[in-house]
């Protein structure tokens, strides 16, 4: 779904990094992690808890209120509760949840781990990830509704990617044209994504329940800008450095 021509085809091998063995591990672990973890739980539908309709529903309840972030509980609560933004990256409300944060983490996990090496990648994930849950809990401090999901760490992954490889082309499908396949630059179809995050974070409700668009916006905010300090970090690495008087001398 990524054109590298007129991009990463482009950067040199000191720049971009050469897969090692295995492809990408950490997004292929990440991928197979999320989905084992949701099969096994109790919304699978998979491995239904014992008992009536309620029992599941309190099952699925107890679940979410385990393993995911309560904003009340983590500025007021227990030690678990300060874990909590990491093992809510790796919990998921239903399919749809599950199989739309993993297609994105496929899309553009891959290069951007590519880029990175495989164990910085991981902790840029968690971190961010946490970070971007952390942002949401801090804005609704107040809020008693649990939050679950991948998808501020996988923001953050798409805001990495467009500091990396902002020509690589991405085939889209956008609604208001009839779900063509077309292809854009990178930068265009994220650039328009962050854009409905953040319209969508200043309606009322922040984009109503079960749907964290702060997270989002303050993932992708992250990434793009740990991405942009990276590569100013590696371009003054790179610069040659200036000849003292000795050195000019023949």
């Amino acid at each position: 779904m990524i054109d590298l021509r007129g991009a990463a085809t482009r950067l040199t091998s000191g720049l971009l990094r050469t897969i090692a063995p295995g492809g990408p591990l950490v997004t292929h672990s990440l991928i197979a992690g999320c989905c084992l973890i949701f099969a096994l739980g109790p919304l699978s539908g998979l491995r239904p808890p014992p008992g009536d309709a309620e029992a599941v529903l309190a099952a699925q309840t107890g679940y979410f209120e385990r393993w995911g972030v309560i904003p009340t509980q983590l500025w007021h609560g227990s030690g678990h509760a300060l874990l909590t933004p990491l093992t809510a990256l790796f919990v998921h409300g239903s399919w749809l949840h599950l199989l739309g944060n993993m297609l994105f983490l496929h899309v553009f996990g891959a290069m951007t781990e590519q880029r990175m090496g495989r164990v910085e990648f991981v902790l840029f994930y968690t971190a961010c990830g946490g970070l971007a849950l952390v942002a949401y809990a801090a804005a609704h401090a107040s809020s008693d509704q649990t939050l679950v999901g991948a998808s501020g760490a996988i923001s953050a992954v798409l805001g990495a990617f467009l500091r990396f490889f902002p020509r690589a082309r991405v085939t889209s499908l956008f609604p208001f044209l009839f779900f063509l396949p077309l292809r854009f630059p990178a930068w265009i179809v994220l650039v328009f994504w962050f854009v409905l995050q953040w319209l969508a974070v200043r309606d009322a409700g922040d984009g109503g329940p079960g749907v964290a668009y702060l997270a989002h916006v303050a993932g992708f905010a992250l990434g793009f800008l740990y991405a942009w300090g990276r590569c100013r970090r590696a371009d003054r690495v790179k610069a040659p450095a200036a000849a003292t008087e000795g050195e000019n001398q023949p």
